[in-house]
């Protein structure tokens, strides 16, 4: 990669333990890979939940929590796996979560028995929560804001869908070729290579040293765990099941107890100064809505594929290469879009084309086919997903401080990934509204209720656009080194 050299100098502290110096291309190479393992995590375990099944044993309800064990431990521990990035050193936290999940990939991939795999896989999601924000956070730090870091995370962005992607492909491939366990197992020697990589190529980030907010540690990590709890449960037993009005109830609480304590601690896990930026603030709004809209889509579009269309997990994986491929070579110009345009109009557009495609997907009938019903729609996602994640990215961590980066990138990987835990309960509870009393043949049901949950998701996007054009006030000042940095610094301190 031909990015110019745009590392910070590392100050005494740092520089005992930094590497050689590295290329950047090289550095964001092995960052932009330990996130990659993370996102195709994601799904690759998805296409293998039938055989874990038959293999362990497991019922139907707790089939849904190997899924469910992860989702809350890493949606839960996001915000705390930033602040112990900033605190002990971006690189080593990096490494450790790197190491963690690929010792409980291990033990997963050598489970015996139901409990064994349930609690690997929330060992997996500690991991992910360490690896998610410190991957962020060291682009923020060690690139620039402006055309360096635009380019950088240009790349990072396309990796979550392309990791979501290439799960979904490579799980059915380990599936129907190997063994479940497989899908599993294939983060080991990854994690490895990554974890011998991280210390050689990556510098580490000065320390900030200081007392740890455990009560603010606490309350978000126990009220974010409940939220994300709560939401699991609607999307299992609907929005009357008392166990997610439980959880809903003392999520309220305990996170109104964090926002109480995160405003009178000295040195906060969530510095409230972050939603002090006008433009910051509204892209944390776009960035809860528009996986809300998307991710739930998704599931649904694999329930097509695979029930409608009678696509093997393989081939369903296989179907959303098309969004991918057009995501990636988007992302890719997106660096030039914003240096001629700004962050604002360009993002406006990515929202607008993935509302469209979102809708257009509501326009699915029983008789669709791939080519006429799906590919459309998914080229649009692609584009505009492609033009709107890099941007908002942008958008939330342009003029960040040093001291901050870990904080600031932990809420905003936290608030997508409650934003696609909520849209896909909102979308289950959708369909199933929509299903309740519908007549004809299971694909017709399906069909039927995938329609609205789509129709619902594109609406979610819409606001997320309607947030964007009224809230956001980014151009091109904003997107040029400096350019915003002293006004959105000083407002944001």
């Amino acid at each position: 990669m031909s990015t110019p050299s745009a590392l910070s100098t590392p100050t005494p502290t740092a520089s005992a333990s930094a590497p050689p110096p590295a290329r950047p291309g090289t550095i964001l190479l092995v960052i932009v890979t330990a996130y990659l393992m993370v996102g195709v995590d994601s799904t690759v375990v998805n296409v293998a939940l039938p055989d874990i099944q038959r293999g362990l044993g497991f019922s139907p309800t707790g089939l849904s929590w190997v899924l469910n064990a992860y989702t809350l431990a890493f949606g839960g521990l996001l915000l705390l796996g930033g602040r112990v990035g900033d605190l002990l050193g971006r690189r080593r936290t990096l490494t450790a979560g790197v190491l963690l999940f690929a010792l409980s990939s291990l033990l997963g991939g050598l489970a015996t028995d139901g409990t064994w795999l349930l609690a690997a896989r929330a060992l997996q999601g500690v991991g992910g929560a360490l690896i998610a924000p410190s991957t962020l956070a060291l682009i923020t730090t060690g690139f620039p804001d402006g055309p360096a870091r635009h380019r950088a995370l240009s790349v990072y962005s396309s990796m979550a869908g392309i990791g979501a992607s290439a799960g979904l492909v490579l799980g059915g491939m380990l599936t129907s070729w190997a063994s479940w366990r497989w899908a599993l197992l294939v983060n080991v020697p990854l994690g490895l290579v990554l974890a011998l990589a991280l210390p050689r190529f990556v510098p580490e980030t000065p320390r900030h040293p200081g007392r740890f907010d455990l009560p603010g540690a606490l309350t978000g990590t126990a009220g974010t765990t409940s939220l994300v709890y709560a939401f699991i449960r609607v999307s299992e037993g609907g929005w009357s099941d008392p166990r997610a009005l439980a959880g809903f109830a003392a999520a309220a609480a305990l996170l109104t107890g964090f926002l109480l304590v995160e405003s009178r601690a000295a040195q906060p896990v969530l510095p409230l100064s972050l939603f002090a930026d006008r433009n910051r603030a509204g892209g944390y709004a776009v960035i809860l809505l528009l996986p809300a809209g998307m991710f739930g889509a998704f599931y649904f579009l694999t329930l097509f594929g695979q029930q409608v269309l009678r696509y093997s997990p393989l081939r369903a994986g296989f179907a959303f290469l098309p969004m991918t491929l057009v995501m990636f070579t988007t992302v890719r110009l997106v660096p030039r879009l914003l240096a001629r345009f700004g962050t604002r109009p360009v993002l406006l557009t990515g929202l607008s084309l993935a509302a469209l495609g979102t809708g257009w997907l509501a326009l699915l009938e029983p008789g669709d086919g791939y080519a006429d019903g799906l590919l459309g729609p998914l080229v649009l996602v692609g584009l505009g997903l492609g033009l709107s994640f890099m941007p908002l990215n942008a958008t939330i961590l342009s003029a960040v401080t040093p001291r901050q980066a870990g904080a600031a990138s932990g809420l905003l990987q936290t608030l997508q990934w409650l934003g696609g835990t909520v849209g896909l309960s909102v979308l289950v509870t959708v369909y199933g509204t929509a299903t309740r009393h519908t007549t004809g043949s299971p694909d017709a049901v399906l069909t039927h209720g995938a329609a609205h949950a789509f129709a619902v998701g594109a609406l979610l996007t819409l606001t997320g656009l309607l947030v964007a054009a009224t809230v956001l006030t980014g151009g091109r000042r904003a997107d040029r080194p400096g350019g915003v940095s002293a006004a959105a610094a000083s407002r944001g301190r």
